[in-house]
């Protein structure tokens, strides 16, 4: 059997279930998992089905099946086939908790990519990367040559056929240019003191302030910086009582556990936009 994960958005209106199932059962297909939800304010439908359909039906048989209703129904969708991995790039710089926590969840099959390449604008990691047998390029951005640097990291993506690119604590703001080509393919990790503490050592600033909630963000990277559509969340209580090193700690710990779900998430298509929002199919 094949497994497939389809997933779709259209203006709401009666028949759509019933159609995209009809449409599935027409090839034999059966649905193993389903989720749908209406956006009541923008008035459209997502939703996203896995179903198995035998192999001699396969990927390009079921999708060329299901052009009619798309078409019908006027959806945005897509068709995935589970046993093609999405093929992910990283980029880090120097702060390597993010990084070290993806490739343990990649080596063990917790996710499920296809890891290309490490791209980083320092040399830090290139013997933690060679150690896994990934390739590493190593960037260097300084304000002269960030439009070349961009444009040689846009050739990496084209050539390795990049689907997802991971901002594993990168520390260098992507132009709005490259923001827009990447639309969607793009997720970052950071803290979620933002707005408040901005700059060098915000865990330090924050213990300052007698901060009692650390969290973390993960969300699509856009031209508005560190404002795209959140895609995970999560936070941890300090107390009076811990160090500023300690609520680092407690910060890096968060931070590798948002972005790994958030990767998780992509890589089973689960999740899809709604204008600045997302809708997550848990």
């Amino acid at each position: 059997m094949t497994t497939l994960i389809l997933t779709l958005s259209c203006h709401d209106r009666i028949g759509i279930v019933a159609a995209v199932g009809n449409a599935i059962a027409a090839q034999g297909g059966n649905i193993v998992e389903s989720g749908q939800y209406t956006d009541r304010e923008s008035g459209r439908f997502f939703m996203r089905i896995c179903c198995e359909v035998a192999d001699e039906v396969g990927y390009a048989s079921f999708r060329e099946g299901f052009a009619g209703v798309a078409r019908e129904y006027e959806m945005a969708w897509a068709l995935h086939d589970t046993a093609v991995k999405p093929r992910v790039l990283i980029m880090v710089s120097k702060q390597g908790h993010c990084l070290n926590d993806l490739l343990y969840r990649h080596s063990t099959g917790l996710l499920p990519m296809e890891l290309t390449s490490i791209v980083s604008n320092h040399e830090t990691f290139r013997v933690r990367a060679e150690q896994e047998g990934v390739p590493f390029h190593h960037l260097s951005v300084t304000p002269d040559n960030k439009a070349a640097q961009e444009q040689k990291l846009l050739e990496l993506i084209d050539e390795q056929r990049v689907d997802l690119v991971i901002l594993a604590r990168y520390m260098q703001i992507l132009s709005d240019d490259l923001s827009a080509r990447l639309s969607g393919k793009v997720i970052n990790i950071h803290h979620s003191f933002l707005p408040s503490f901005k700059g060098a050592r915000p865990y330090h600033q924050a213990y300052q302030r007698g901060v009692k909630l650390i969290g973390a963000t993960a969300h699509y990277v856009t031209a508005d910086l560190d404002e795209g559509p959140i895609i995970e969340q999560d936070v941890q209580r300090v107390d009076h009582a811990m160090t500023a090193d300690t609520m680092a700690s407690i910060g890096r710990d968060t931070e590798c556990r948002v972005l790994a779900r958030a990767v998780r998430l992509q890589l089973e298509h689960r999740v899809l936009l709604d204008g600045k929002r997302t809708v997550v199919f848990e």
